[in-house]
């Protein structure tokens, strides 16, 4: 049986602080409000309160599930390896509660002040993830839930530690990257910017754990 850690407690006030906020605002939605946006951070649908309380419900139940099946993996994984990484686990399952949380907010707070430009909170949220993310990413253990699961990296440690290496670098610059261009740039650009380096972030990683595997199996 798990304990329930300081980390839980911290974990579990940052997961509420998006449903209190949407109960002490809901009685003064309109009725009819925005409920999607588009990558420019313009609203593309509108709908009522009650599909947008959905909404919120749902992004509400992300991270609560995130943190729970990051918590409980030593349970799950078939290795049994999880377990010698279990700290950072759980600094990721708690960053992913903090980044749909704060995102959640955004997302309320936007559809109560309709002049505010929710691309430029969202955005720069993207790119602190994966600033989090990439600060973290040399510590996680091969397994088959998280980091950056090549087909080459899960077969060998070498492989996994040496991609996870660069995957590290490249997701804290790249991630700094984004929240410095979607901080000065307009939507439209910031949102290119943030997937050309996202595609970076995401095909030199690989093609480096293909090569990896490639150069070793030879030797």
């Amino acid at each position: 049986m798990k304990k329930f850690t300081i980390l839980d407690a911290a974990a579990l006030v940052v997961w509420l602080l998006p449903a209190a906020y949407l109960f002490f605002i809901y009685s003064s939605l309109p009725q009819i409000v925005p409920v999607h946006y588009g990558l420019n951070g313009v609203v593309n649908r509108y709908g009522n309160k009650g599909e947008f309380l959905t909404t919120s419900l749902v992004l509400l139940s992300a991270p609560a599930l995130a943190y729970l099946v990051l918590k409980f993996l030593p349970v799950i994984d078939p290795k049994k390896k999880v377990k010698y990484g279990e700290a950072t686990f759980q600094k990721l399952a708690f960053g992913i509660v903090i980044f749909i949380s704060a995102l959640n907010i955004a997302v309320t707070y936007a559809t109560v002040n309709r002049g505010f430009e929710i691309d430029k909170l969202i955005l720069p949220l993207v790119g602190l993830l994966f600033v989090f993310i990439g600060n973290i990413m040399n510590s996680i253990k091969p397994n088959y839930f998280a980091g950056f699961r090549t087909p080459w990296a899960l077969e060998n440690e070498d492989n996994w530690r040496a991609t996870h290496r660069l995957v590290r670098k490249m997701w804290f610059a790249g991630g700094i990257l984004v929240t410095i261009f979607a901080l000065i740039l307009p939507s439209a650009p910031a949102t290119i910017v943030m997937l050309s380096l996202v595609a970076v972030m995401t095909i030199i990683p690989f093609i480096y754990s293909y090569m990896y595997f490639k150069k070793h199996s030879l030797n």
